[in-house]
């Protein structure tokens, strides 16, 4: 393994990670994306008042299907089956917008990346249905928050 990297052999080429002696456990991840904008874009999106239609629903149904497609979408991660991905998007003040994207399995592997790729494509899709009111959105703080489950244990950000 070069470097210490997991997704890459000994002579530093890319590959999938062999997960078949990894212990099955339950594993939780919940991942965080903000869209940020004027306040009047971020008040219509949140009460609903877009043109395109319910805004949020449209952005947590396309959240929730986007980590069901995490392994099509990087080239290294496992398809594993999700029990669970849950989507909850909140006004976080009056010029922005907070998601958070739970994923859940019972696996071999985690699922932060399907948590973060949840969150992305949520924000993704929320600024794809108002930017004809607000080009100028910004979408930041793509990280993930906590992971619990799996062989290093949990972690909680700071």
């Amino acid at each position: 393994m070069a470097g210490g990297l997991t997704h890459l052999n000994e002579k530093g080429e890319a590959h999938i990670v062999d997960i078949g002696d990894k212990a099955v456990t339950r594993r939780r991840a919940v991942a965080q994306a903000r869209i940020s904008g004027q306040a009047e874009t971020i008040a219509t999106i949140v009460g609903g008042g877009l043109k395109k239609g319910d805004a949020l629903a449209v952005a947590r149904v396309a959240g929730i299907m986007a980590a069901k497609k995490t392994s099509d979408l990087i080239p290294l991660c496992h398809p594993i089956p999700l029990t669970k991905v849950s989507v909850d998007i909140e006004g976080d003040g009056p010029s922005s917008i907070l998601i958070l994207a739970t994923a859940e399995t019972t696996g071999q592997t985690g699922v932060e990346m399907e948590a973060l790729v949840a969150a992305s494509t949520t924000a993704l899709t929320l600024y794809d249905m108002a930017k004809a009111i607000d080009r100028a959105m910004v979408i930041s703080d793509i990280c993930l928050v906590e992971k619990s489950g799996g062989k290093s244990g949990d972690f909680v950000r700071a």
